[in-house]
């Protein structure tokens, strides 16, 4: 839980670097003239206007972000005094926000009030916003960073960095978002409050951003602190191995960049032992063979924005990888730091790390109803660029305890400041403990067995005790969200296929879970293995309700015994009735069902080769109508090795690193 703090005086509406950065959130917000009352305090409000420096020609966006649950609406106000939007919507928890915009605004000064509407006595909390007539200078790059820095990280800066995210990725609890890449979310002036925020067309110049899954953390981070003018930063760590975990010896910031490395020039031959001997015996010098011209490192372009494209695509995409998140929990030198399980520590933009190098962003949480269990909903990058939502369960954050492994749970990004110096570093744990915008480092989630952390939580997710048919419902549902995802990754690699570029190679031993080029964009051993976790967990759900009945709201006039096979009965029939489709090699679409899925884990532990046919990366049988239309298999060395590894799939286990 963050402690709570009392907040220095905010500064007014200012004018930084040239006239051209007008800042309105918490922190560095402009407060109205007038006395507030209690409200502002107490909720720990952090306000972001967007564009940077409003005026009347893009669209006026308002974020109001609370640490605690007040109830309120929020109003913009124009400057004739009219109301021209309004929501009392309030999201999130924690932080709260609410979201209001006006898509042409008239220049003047502008009011965004929070009502309050609950009956604690505290009065309005107002915010002024100019708006200009003409539109404002541009920002511009400066020498010596990647993106100008005006900012800092705090807790308002964080809340409305969760908020960000919330919104980026909204959507009904039901749905099943995904986007063929990030760079599609952030185009979409719906969801992304910070679109064109920095006033330069920014969002509009169709910049490539396409994560995977340990990038999207640091493209997420990295993007809004660009929008913000927050710093920036990355660790350049080892993927672990020998027992031991990943380690980070070097961090490299917007202030301090990497150095791209410089392909070695050829050597010119020289004489002596590479000389060759004339008629008399005596070297002669061969002539000299001209070496390649230079190679050049990749330079940052000029621009804010270029740079920022090429910082965030080159940079940052080859220098974090998922080592970056396994660090050990008790290493300071790392990007990330673990923080309790509770509702409040676990908050959208805090990052997932399993223990096989996996990495999920939180995207919002459900609170749990009379009427479903609680949910925290994650995104996640994948091989080829595409940007999913999905549900926290067993099934998809995969949990163990093993040094080796490095250090897995739920993780923050660690805070980036200024030294005395005048040069950026990051907190330290112990920093972090004492540091009254944040106090929450924690190694809880190095005490916790397997079994241990999924009950935790549980109990996190629902502190009331469950209906267990409608809890064992939304894992079916869980489970069907997961085979639907495996689809469109198949279909993926059946394009792959038509293609005519060729085979995919297969890597050798744990090198099949992580590698690049086409094995890594389509095969899927690290899925599959995940989906066979998952599969277990929905077929022993009923096993679980009789282990742990005191977590479930069991009905009093029923035995555990009568509850189970009541489980049971109606398990079969869910998987039976739940059904999908999939695309055969000819192009013809077949149906199957959860249950045939779950039938099937003994074929689905040699089904991730993208070289094979797609009836048999969903387990046809041999000689059925399914399989007919098959007619590609894996290379017999590749079926081999696929053999030999079959052990860590059927034991639920990925091997170690060397």
């Amino acid at each position: 839980m963050f402690p709570t703090r009392q907040f220095a005086a905010p500064t007014a509406l200012s004018l930084i670097a040239g006239a051209f950065f007008f800042l309105i959130f918490s922190g560095v917000d402009a407060r109205a003239e007038q006395p507030i009352g209690r409200c502002d305090d107490a909720a720990e409000l952090a306000v972001l206007a967007s564009p940077l420096a409003p005026w009347k020609g893009a669209p006026l966006r308002v974020v109001f972000a609370a640490e605690k649950p007040i109830e309120g609406e929020l109003s913009l106000i124009a400057p004739d005094g009219k109301v021209a939007a309004k929501s009392a919507e309030r999201q999130g928890g924690p932080p709260y926000f609410w979201f209001a915009e006006v898509a042409k605004p008239a220049a003047g000064t502008w009011r965004a009030t929070l009502a309050n509407t609950s009956a604690t006595g505290c009065a309005t909390i107002t915010r002024d916003i100019a708006v200009s007539g003409a539109k404002p200078p541009q920002p511009r790059a400066t020498s010596g960073s990647v993106w100008p820095v005006r900012n800092t990280w705090n807790r308002e800066n964080e809340n409305l960095f969760s908020a960000w995210i919330e919104k980026l990725f909204d959507a009904p609890l039901d749905a099943a978002p995904s986007w063929k890449a990030l760079h599609e979310v952030l185009r979409d002036k719906s969801r992304n409050v910070l679109y064109n925020h920095l006033g330069l067309g920014e969002d509009s110049m169709n910049l490539i951003i396409r994560p995977d899954c340990a990038d999207l953390p640091y493209f997420l981070r990295a993007y809004f602190a660009f929008k913000m003018g927050l710093p920036f930063g990355y660790a350049k760590c080892t993927r672990g191995g020998g027992g031991q975990p990943p380690k980070c010896p070097a961090w490299w910031n917007i202030e301090k960049e990497e150095p791209h490395p410089v392909a070695p020039e050829e050597q010119l031959v020289a004489s002596g032992s590479g000389a060759v001997f004339g008629m008399f015996g005596q070297p002669v010098a061969p002539p000299p063979v001209a070496a390649p011209p230079p190679r050049r490192a990749p330079q940052r372009p000029p621009g804010l924005v270029p740079g920022f494209g090429f910082y965030m695509r080159t940079t940052i995409a080859d220098g974090v990888h998922s080592g970056s998140g396994r660090t050990a929990l008790t290493d300071d030198s790392t990007d990330y730091y673990p923080v309790p399980l509770s509702q409040d520590t676990l908050r959208p933009g805090t990052v997932y790390a399993d223990p096989y190098g996996h990495l999920l962003v939180i995207a919002r949480r459900v609170p749990q109803t009379g009427e479903g269990a609680g949910v925290f909903l994650a995104v996640d990058g994948q091989p080829d660029g595409t940007v999913a939502r999905k549900r926290f369960w067993r099934g998809n954050f995969l949990f163990a305890q093993d040094p080796a492994l490095g250090g897995p749970g739920f993780k923050h990004f660690r805070p980036i400041v200024r030294d005395k110096s005048g040069s950026l570093r990051r907190l330290t744990n112990a920093e972090i403990e004492k540091n009254p915008d944040y106090g929450h480092f924690s190694l809880e989630q190095s005490r916790l067995g397997v079994e241990d952390f999924y009950d935790r939580m549980d109990d996190v997710m629902s502190p009331s005790p469950l209906d267990p048919l409608r809890a064992m419902k939304e894992a079916i549902t869980s489970l069907e969200e997961q085979v639907n995802a495996r689809v469109t990754s198949v279909e993926n690699g059946r394009k792959f296929q038509s293609s005519g570029r060729g085979e995919a190679a297969m890597p050798d031993g744990a090198s099949i879970f992580e590698t690049t080029g086409a094995w890594e964009d389509f095969a899927t051993p690290a899925r599959d293995l995940r989906l066979l976790i998952a599969m277990d967990v929905v077929r022993g759900f009923p096993e679980r309700v009789a282990r742990r009945p005191d977590r479930y709201a069991m009905p009093k006039d029923k035995s555990i015994a009568i509850v189970k096979a009541e489980l049971e009965g109606v398990l079969a029939s869910e998987l039976a009735a739940r059904k999908f489709s999939y695309t055969r090699s000819d192009g013809s679409p077949w149906t199957l069902t959860l249950k045939d899925v779950i039938d099937r884990a003994a074929e689905l532990e040699m089904a991730y080769n993208v070289n094979d046919c797609v009836e048999l990366r969903w387990g046809a049988p041999e000689n059925s109508a399914e399989s007919s239309t098959c007619r590609r298999r894996a290379p017999t060395a590749q079926r081999g090795k696929m053999t030999e590894y079959r052990n860590w799939f059927q034991e639920r286990r990925r091997p170690p690193r060397g």
